[in-house]
């Protein structure tokens, strides 16, 4: 067995839910406990844990940004694995900080743990967003396209120009608001033109901004991270 390939265990799995998810989306952080517990795998919350460092290592305070990291790495030490809800923050660990046993929820499920089907029920039509960081540094592939391909009752609709980013990147939407603003837009035209009902991706930061803009908008569709909706299961 490959190291980090946990494929026929039971894995006791750390949540790093993210400031991200803890302040503004909780909801992904319950469903990958949710989908994880189902699975048959035991999931830890090691209270201690806080920012990994993305917003110092972003803003330029690469000191600050290194201490968080190494911070990270005792509160997370001694689990099989580390799990998390954001492409963004884990292709950072990664990515800045050489940290190897944290891992996205899709990247996690299809990639280690060798599970397509999580047993999820949707009948929805779904767009999926292409967030960057998943593109780009986390490299997830088609592991979500692979999970959501198996939920069932699910329509998958695949957006034209997907490796366009959506116009938050962090800070850049706060400080570039204009050109965020019609990235977004056009991101929300995308979706909109799709016929989907609901938008999904890897990273709540991105839902946001994608869902705030279509309310704006006065769109009806809704933005649900992809553990929610893989958590969803059918009704009894």
């Amino acid at each position: 067995m490959s190291e980090g390939d946990y494929r026929s265990q039971s894995v006791r799995v750390a949540l790093f839910v993210t400031c991200f998810g803890d302040t503004i989306a909780p909801r992904a952080g319950r469903a990958t406990v949710a989908v994880l517990e189902r699975l048959g795998h035991e999931v830890v919350f090691p209270e201690a844990q806080t920012c990994c460092g993305q917003l110092h290592w972003n803003s330029g305070y690469e000191r600050e940004a290194r201490r968080l990291a190494r911070r990270f790495e005792r509160v997370f030490g001694g689990f099989d694995a580390v799990v998390s809800p954001s492409s963004s923050c884990v292709g950072t660990l990664r990515e800045a900080f050489g940290v190897h046993n944290v891992y996205e929820l899709s990247e996690l499920l299809v990639g280690r743990l060798g599970v397509e089907d999580v047993g999820a029920s949707f009948p929805h039509r779904v767009a999926y967003h292409s967030t960057c960081h998943s593109l780009r540094m986390t490299r997830v592939g088609d592991a979500p396209f692979r999970l959501l391909g198996a939920v069932r009752g699910l329509e998958l609709v695949h957006l034209p120009r997907a490796d366009e980013c959506c116009g938050f990147g962090g800070t850049f939407a706060v400080k570039n608001a204009d050109v965020s603003t019609a990235m977004a837009d056009d991101k929300c035209d995308v979706i909109e033109a799709s016929g989907a009902e609901v938008c999904t991706a890897l990273d709540s930061s991105c839902l946001l901004q994608i869902g705030g803009r279509l309310a704006r908008r006065g769109s009806a569709v809704p933005t649900m991270h992809l553990a929610e909706i893989l958590a969803c299961e059918a009704s009894a």
